[in-house]
């Protein structure tokens, strides 16, 4: 479809690709509908990576042979400031806390996830699938076949991270501060 392309055309018109999309676009898409070879790609993408790095407010990520353009990890907190009143969905420490277990023990059902809590979490699974950090993965065979729930694309982009295994490992005090978070909740709750 696209003739020979110089370095630098072929650079633009792979961002301008993926600034359009708006999430990420498979690596063999990009190959095969631009008719260019996988070291081509690899190439134009290390050139952007460079392009897009320092200073520049737009970032290129890589990850599941997709590549994405983001915003610069290093503005995410004067990107939060502006933005934390106008996004609708955020999310509690409640919903952050069912999303780690989550991303640290999927694929995982509800009940699990309660056992882990002490408490429900219900609607901390549904907004998070309704935000497409998470959802369901199938059933497990066990009776009642209950759902099994794990990470989306979503996720892994929105928490800067090529795959779970990059996810930072949890420390002893951190697992136990977080069941003396989840037992006071069960007891505020309790108490009401």
């Amino acid at each position: 479809m696209i003739e020979e392309l110089k370095n630098k055309e072929l650079d633009e018109v792979i961002a301008s690709i993926l600034f359009s999309a708006g999430f990420g676009v498979e690596k063999k898409e990009l190959i095969e509908k631009l008719d260019i070879t996988e070291n081509q790609l690899n190439k134009a993408i290390e050139r952007l990576k460079e392009k897009y790095s320092g200073e520049c407010g737009i970032y290129l990520i890589t990850y599941n042979n997709k590549i994405q353009l983001s915003s610069n990890p290093n503005y995410a907190d004067c990107i939060s400031t502006v933005l934390q009143k106008i996004r609708e969905k955020q999310l509690t420490k409640k919903a952050m806390e069912v999303m780690a277990i989550i991303a640290y023990k999927q694929p995982i059902t509800k009940v699990e996830i309660e056992k882990i809590r002490g408490v429900s979490c219900d609607h901390a699974v549904s907004k998070l699938v309704e935000y497409n950090l998470v959802c369901e993965l199938g059933r497990l065979d066990a009776p009642g076949r209950p759902l099994l729930f794990g990470t989306t694309e979503e996720f892994l982009r929105s928490f800067g991270v090529q795959s779970i295994d990059e996810l930072p490992s949890l420390s002893a005090v951190q697992v136990e501060e977080f069941k003396q978070e989840a037992e006071e909740e069960a007891k505020v709750k309790m108490e009401v």
